[in-house]
C-alpha cells in the first residue's frame, strides 16, 4: 500500500463553527455559517478523493459534518471511499464560536442507539466503521454488557465497530479494550489514538493492537495544527532538507510508524490539504527518526497544554 493510500481525511474541523485546531481560523469562510462550511467540506472532499484520498472520518460531535458528508456523497456517489464515524460526544454548541460548552460526553446505551440511528440516517449504507468517541480505561461501556451486546450487534450485521482514544493513558485504554469480548468474540476491529512526535506514549500499545489484528488509525498528527503553525526547529530543518513544510514531515512521522494503516489529516482548504499530502514524498531515514522521537513530551504534559487550547 503507497504512502497516499494510508492517508485519511478527518472533518473535525470543517462540520462545526469552533474548534481548538491552530491554523485554521485564517482558512475558512469569515462568517462560517452552515452553508459556508458545508462548501468548504465538499471542496475539500474533492480535493482529496481526486488526490487518492480513501478514507474520510467524522462523528456525531463534529456539529454537521456527518451531514455534510452524507450530501457529498449523494452528490458524488464514490464507490471506494471507506466512512468512518463515532458516538459518545453529542454537539451542543449551537453553532456559536463562543458556546460555553460545544461538547457533552455520555457512553451509555441511550446515546448510542439513538446517535448510531442518527449518523445511518445521514450516511446511510456508506457507514463502514462505527467507533466509541474518545475511549478511556474508566469508561462505563467496560462494565456495561447490554451495550457491548449492542455494539456487537452492529458488528455482526457488517460493521466495523471501534474506539478512539484520547488522554494521558491512552496505552491503558486500548489494552483494556482489546481484551473486551462478547460471546468469546473481540468486540473491536478497530482503534483510532492520538499520535504525533510530542505525544507518542501510545505507539507500543497500537503496534500490539495493529499485530492483533485491529486497523489502527492516527489522529492529531499535527498536534492540533501546533506542529504546522509552531514547528520545533528540527521539524523546520527537516522540512526544508525535504523541500516540504513542517506540517508534511509531522505527517511523514506518522506515516513512518509500521503499525499505523491510516493516517487521518484535518485540513479545513485544498491548500492546506496539498501542504499536508506532500508528507506522501518524504522519507525519513535512520538518521532523522531518532531526531523526531526525541521530541516526545510526557503525555500528562500534552494533554494539558491540548486542555487549554480555546476554541476559536
Amino acid at each position: 500500500m503507497t504512502a497516499m493510500q494510508r492517508l485519511g481525511l478527518g472533518l473535525a474541523a470543517l462540520g462545526r463553527p469552533a474548534y481548538i485546531n491552530m491554523g485554521r481560523a485564517d482558512a475558512l469562510p469569515f462568517s462560517r455559517s452552515p452553508e459556508q462550511l458545508c462548501k468548504a467540506t465538499w471542496g475539500v472532499l474533492d480535493a482529496a478523493y481526486a488526490a487518492g484520498i480513501r478514507w474520510v472520518d467524522a462523528a456525531r460531535s463534529y456539529g454537521r459534518a456527518e451531514e455534510f458528508l452524507g450530501g457529498w456523497l449523494g452528490a458524488r456517489s464514490p464507490q471506494d471511499l471507506t466512512v468512518s464515524s463515532k458516538w459518545g460526544y453529542a454537539y451542543v454548541g449551537e453553532w456559536r464560536v463562543d458556546a460555553p460548552v460545544h461538547e457533552v460526553k455520555e457512553h451509555s446505551l441511550n446515546r448510542y442507539r439513538a446517535q448510531y440511528e442518527e449518523s445511518r440516517t445521514l450516511l446511510g449504507d456508506h457507514l463502514d466503521v462505527y467507533q466509541v468517541h474518545s475511549l478511556t480505561a474508566d469508561s462505563p461501556l467496560f462494565e456495561d454488557v447490554p451495550l457491548q451486546e449492542a455494539i456487537a450487534e452492529a458488528a455482526a450485521s457488517g460493521i466495523r465497530v471501534g474506539f478512539s482514544t484520547s488522554g494521558p493513558a491512552q496505552p491503558d485504554t486500548i489494552r483494556r479494550a482489546l481484551d473486551l469480548e462478547v460471546s468469546g468474540q473481540r468486540l473491536f476491529s478497530t482503534v483510532q489514538s492520538t499520535w504525533n512526535v510530542f505525544e507518542q506514549s501510545a505507539g507500543e500499545a497500537l503496534r500490539e493492537a495493529h499485530e492483533q489484528g485491529l486497523h489502527v488509525l492516527l489522529k492529531e498528527v499535527l498536534a492540533n495544527g501546533k506542529l504546522a503553525v509552531r514547528p520545533p526547529t528540527l521539524m523546520r530543518r527537516l522540512a526544508f532538507e525535504h523541500r516540504v513544510r513542517p506540517d508534511a514531515v509531522a505527517i511523514a512521522a506518522a506515516l513512518a510508524q509500521p503499525w499505523a494503516d491510516t493516517v487521518l489529516v484535518g485540513a479545513v482548504s485544498p491548500h492546506q490539504l496539498r501542504s499536508n499530502l506532500a508528507a506522501a514524498r518524504v522519507v525519513l531515514g535512520r538518521r532523522d527518526l531518532p531526531k523526531v522521537e526525541s521530541l516526545a513530551m510526557p503525555p500528562a504534559r500534552y494533554w494539558s497544554d491540548r486542555a487549554a487550547l480555546p476554541w476559536t
